[in-house]
Order: C-alpha cells, then structure tokens, then sequence
C-alpha cells in the first residue's frame, strides 16, 4: 500500500461541483492499493500517517505529527499510484488492485484511521474527483507499508 501525503495549508476534494471532504492544515494523503496488499497493512499505514513528524515545531524541525498539531487528513484514493511506468509511454496498472479490493480496503483504512482520530475527511472512491490544495512548503513523502 502506498500513501503520497502532502503538507497542506487547506485542501479540498469537489466531485460533480459538490464539495465532499475538506481541511484545513494537515495533511493531504493519496492512498494507492497493488494487489499484494492485504488488511495487516491497514494497521501499519494508519498509525505512521497519524505519527509520521512533518510539521515544524518550534525551533523550525518536522517534529510534530498531524495529531500533535490537531490537523486534519484528507485521503484520496489514487489507483494512479499503483501504476508500472517502467516500460513504454503509457503506464500499466496490471499491479493495482480490483476495483471492489481495492474499495474495501480503503474503506478498512478510513474506519481504522476513525477510530484512532476524529479529524479525518474523504474524497469518493472511484468517483473523477477534483482535488484542490494549498501545498505547505512543498513538503510530499511516499510511504510505503512493508510486505506482509
């Protein structure tokens, strides 16, 4: 399982002109989901996107996590991230997972990441979402859960 999370000021995600989850600072995190990852991964990339330290404490270093500062998390669904770019000019997705797997185990993610912290908001899986942001600093990382 990936997650692509951005160090957002604000952030939005608008489908069919209707605003479905929203942020302001914390993080933005795409989730991308192959068809190797299972549900013990859920538990791994929950708890490191609720802990991983990107934002700045006082003497300026990422020390602080999102619930330290109580920012919010917005997660998108991104199958893009699964994608082979190794070979040719257009991208194979022969890695991502079915669309109904990778739809339960989104929706695994956002329930475990509920129960751990209120603050967490949603785009639509599978929906074509418009995706707005105010990146802070830029600050982007790629996590990516272990095998399991």
């Amino acid at each position: 399982m990936k997650a692509l999370i951005q160090r957002v000021k604000n952030a939005k995600v608008d489908v069919d002109g209707a605003t479905v989850g929203q942020i302001e600072q914390g993080l933005l995190v795409f989730v991308g989901i192959d068809k190797a990852d299972t549900d013990k991964q859920i538990s791994w990339i929950a708890n490191k996107l609720l802990g991983y330290r990107v934002f700045e404490d006082e003497q300026g270093r990422m020390n602080k996590s999102v619930q330290s500062i109580e920012g919010g998390v917005l997660l998108v669904s991104q199958f893009t991230l699964s994608a082979d770019t190794n070979s040719g000019m257009r991208p194979s997705f022969s890695s991502a997972a079915e669309p109904l797997e990778a739809k339960r185990l989104f929706d695994l993610l956002v329930a475990s990441m509920k129960e751990k912290y209120s603050k967490i908001e949603t785009g639509e899986f599978g929906a074509n979402m418009q995706v707005s942001l105010l990146n802070d600093g830029p600050v982007t990382f790629l996590l990516e859960s272990p095998s399991q």
